[in-house]
């Protein structure tokens, strides 16, 4: 661990650029100063994530829970269809950490905050005798008037969804079926993003989509938008709700994972990951039918999928190949329901 809390922000200001666009004051004052950009709306979202809840350390790499921590965030900043700008990170680090840990977390929060040009700007740490606590706090900007809220898809419109969903779910499943990635109990180094399969990276390294969600509100196309954090069947249900709305979903055009080849699971299985697994953070949106034709096949090499139409009144459905409909349920994570000994580090966001 560090020697002080001095030496701890002078490292820690040693990371971070010295200069960005409508910031003041950084880390090192009593709090950062920024300059909003004129014309924007500011936003504002926070997330915890809690190790034995969010993350366990054996199995989750310091960077990854890093990279973590800030994309949940982030990712609420796309479902608003605004830019990400500044971030502050506070931690309640347990004593049992290593500075060797810390600094690898910190290259996992300042990898992505590179790549979509966010700040940190400062927070606060804390040495605890419990486990760790990390509360990452964005603050992102959207042009007045364009911000995209989950209350507006209207009945006829058409739902769309980013990526490929189940993909983080099927990822923790192999982490709890006990593959050691952090390397703590084999003493190898953690692997890195680019040697884990599609379903680890899904997990441990999820892309937020800003640049989809700054594409769908500059262009006016989406009614309402909403990041899948707890899953399809939750969220979905969310975006229903604030709308005052029902919908219908096409099974066979929602992008489940691919895992027939592997011959482990079946259709239904997979089909259950994508509708509930959670964690997936790709965009839900609605269209409404005179926009479709501007909306491309894929964005930034993301494809963007059809998946069924919003409808009049409460209920929503899902239609099978064989004609049947079956009501959908909101069976993601849900921090208020008994937790499973499988879904322990998966999370309850609530913007």
């Amino acid at each position: 661990m560090f020697a002080s809390e001095s030496e701890f922000v002078r490292w820690l200001e040693r990371q971070s650029p010295g200069e960005a666009g409508g910031l003041r004051v950084g880390i090192g004052d009593d709090a950062a100063l920024v300059e909003p950009r004129r014309g924007c709306e500011i936003i504002l979202t926070t997330d915890l994530s809690i190790e034995g809840v969010h993350f366990l350390p054996q199995v989750h790499p310091a960077r990854a829970v890093g990279h973590r921590a800030l994309a949940r965030s982030l990712s609420d900043v796309a479902a608003m269809g605004g830019t990400p700008r500044y971030a502050l990170i506070s931690l309640a680090i347990s004593r049992q950490t290593t500075q060797a840990w810390l600094k690898e977390f910190y290259s996992g929060v300042f990898a992505l905050a590179r790549r979509f040009a966010v700040t940190v700007v400062g927070g606060d740490t804390a040495l605890v005798n419990g486990a760790t606590t990390v509360d990452v706090t964005v603050v992102g900007e959207v042009m007045k008037g364009k911000a995209l809220l989950r209350s507006g898809a209207r009945p006829g419109d058409q739902l769309f969804v980013s990526g490929r969903l189940g993909l983080s779910a099927l990822g923790l499943r192999s982490i709890l079926g006990g593959q050691e990635l952090a390397g703590k109990s084999s003493r190898k180094p953690a692997l890195s993003p680019g040697k884990l399969s599609g379903a680890l990276r899904a997990h441990l390294y999820p892309q937020p989509r800003c640049g989809l969600g700054l594409f769908l509100s500059e262009k006016r196309l989406a009614s309402a938008l909403i990041d899948l954090s707890d899953g399809l069947s939750t969220d979905l249900t969310r975006l229903c709700a604030a709308s005052q709305v029902g919908a219908r979903l096409v099974a066979e055009q929602i992008p489940v994972p691919t895992l027939a080849s592997r011959g482990k699971f079946s259709h239904d299985a997979a089909l259950s990951l994508a509708l509930n697994g959670g964690e997936d953070y790709e965009l839900l949106f609605s269209v409404p039918p005179n926009k479709i034709s501007r909306l491309p096949a894929a964005f930034l090499g993301v494809p963007l999928h059809h998946i069924g139409e919003v409808r009049i009144g409460r209920k929503i459905l899902v239609s099978l190949p064989e004609g049947k409909d079956f009501p959908l349920r909101p069976a993601g994570y849900d921090h208020f329901r008994k937790l499973s000994r499988n879904s322990r580090t998966r999370r309850h966001k609530s913007r």
